[in-house]
């Protein structure tokens, strides 16, 4: 368990049966384990997997201290009481973490092959990079909004110029009321009715995950949800109300404190700013989505990097190193290849035996890999069109601006 990454500590006290006392220490939660340890002695007095945990309650101890209980599998029965900032804090993440725990366990462990641990990280990567699509993808309709925004003004600074053209012409010309008779002008407004809904659009969700949130203080926590779109971020109760949302131009800063902890901040000038504390076992799920749509906002502090090289990988971060061994691993699978160990003129009997990947799942990487050829192509090919968009946006932008400034002299000119 020393391994372990540290989710949250709080100070406590934990009873001693045999000694018949409270010990002060600090209780440790970690993404599945729980220990206490005491400040006197700085030892570990228990350590227990969450897995091993039956029941967590609220209980009062001699009828007046209020303190959580944790009963493990074997009836053992432990206390923890004097907990700061709040029971209800502590209570709320360690419950949330213990129901992840349980609810993400499988139900029949199968024995893992290379082959199949192989496909793991492969099929992990390809959503990945379907999630980085999907932002990719919105953020090209934002940019066709934009477009078609600059279309309706140009097409507002035409009838602008229609009407100081009338007013600039004397009140004998006989073809000012021609001006107005434009066929271009009825169409460019029916253009603008269409698009009109499709500017609304419907949210995408890329991730939702359960979350333990606190706003102002760690003592007031709730448990709730964390919802990743691709036109920003919302934040809702346990009971699904919408508590806040930020638009993606809202926020500030992102903080990544560990791999289970962020705070998500929004600056004011002249009144307090708006920051959530959000804490859940998922979090590495969302962490990725979040440095794709908010890279130059994230803060990753020096605890969060630990992770990578205390525990064992995750299938996320084990996606990009597949990248390069695959395709290596799948050759030798097919054709049997030696390991580069064995001797040239003694190969081993057990690997023209037993493949090191079987033909099946050879075949389903083959096919994944096709895939994300195929998504990193449209992502490239999105690239380019949206680089072309972004030309076209500048052009049309300081096309307007030279309109506008000519507009308001014509203008002053009238006064």
């Amino acid at each position: 368990m020393s391994g372990e990454v540290c989710v949250h500590t709080w100070p406590c006290s934990y009873y001693l049966e045999l000694d018949k006392r409270w010990v002060p220490g600090k209780l440790s939660l970690t993404s599945c384990s729980l220990k206490f340890a005491a400040d006197e002695a700085q030892e570990t007095l228990v350590s227990f997997p969450l897995s091993g945990i039956t029941a967590i309650k609220k209980e009062a101890s001699h009828f007046v201290f209020s303190s959580i209980t944790v009963l493990e599998k074997d009836n053992r029965k432990h206390w923890f009481g004097s907990l700061q900032p709040s029971r209800n804090a502590a209570f709320s993440v360690i419950e949330h973490f213990w129901r992840e725990l349980l609810l993400s366990q499988p139900e029949a462990p199968l024995p893992a092959t290379k082959g199949k641990e192989l496909t793991g990280l492969m099929a992990c990567s390809q959503k990945r990079l379907e999630d980085t699509a999907r932002v990719l993808h919105h953020q090209g309709e934002q940019l066709d909004s934009i477009t078609r925004g600059l279309n309706k003004m140009e097409s507002d600074l035409d009838v602008a110029d229609r009407l100081l053209t009338e007013l600039e012409s004397p009140s004998w010309w006989p073809f000012s009321s021609k001006l107005w008779k434009m066929p271009s002008e009825t169409k460019l407004k029916g253009d603008a009715s269409t698009a009109s809904p499709k500017t609304l659009g419907k949210e995408g969700v890329v991730v939702r995950i359960p979350a333990v949130v606190s706003q102002r203080t760690a003592s007031h926590v709730k448990p709730g949800s964390l919802t990743i779109l691709v036109s920003g971020l919302e934040i809702h109760d346990s009971s699904s109300a919408l508590m806040h949302r930020f638009e993606r131009e809202d926020v500030d800063d992102i903080k990544v404190h560990t791999p289970y902890e962020i705070s998500i901040r929004q600056r004011f000038i002249g009144k307090p700013d708006i920051a959530y504390h959000l804490i859940s076992a998922r979090m590495p799920e969302a962490i990725p989505v979040l440095e794709v749509q908010f890279s130059k906002k994230m803060e990753v502090l020096g605890d969060a990097l630990t992770p990578s090289s205390t525990k064992t990988s995750s299938p996320a971060e084990k996606g990009c190193s597949m990248w390069h061994t695959a395709s290596g691993l799948m050759d030798r699978a097919v054709h049997h290849e030696p390991c580069p160990g064995s001797q040239d003129g003694q190969p081993l009997q057990l690997q023209t035996t037993q493949p090191f990947i079987s033909e099946g799942d050879a075949q389903e990487l083959r096919q994944i890999l096709r895939k994300l050829k195929g998504l990193a192509l449209d992502t490239e090919a999105e690239l380019e069109r949206q680089d072309e968009a972004l030309d076209d946006i500048t052009a049309a932008v300081d096309r307007t601006t030279l309109t506008i400034d000519k507009h308001n002299r014509r203008a002053k000119k009238l006064t």
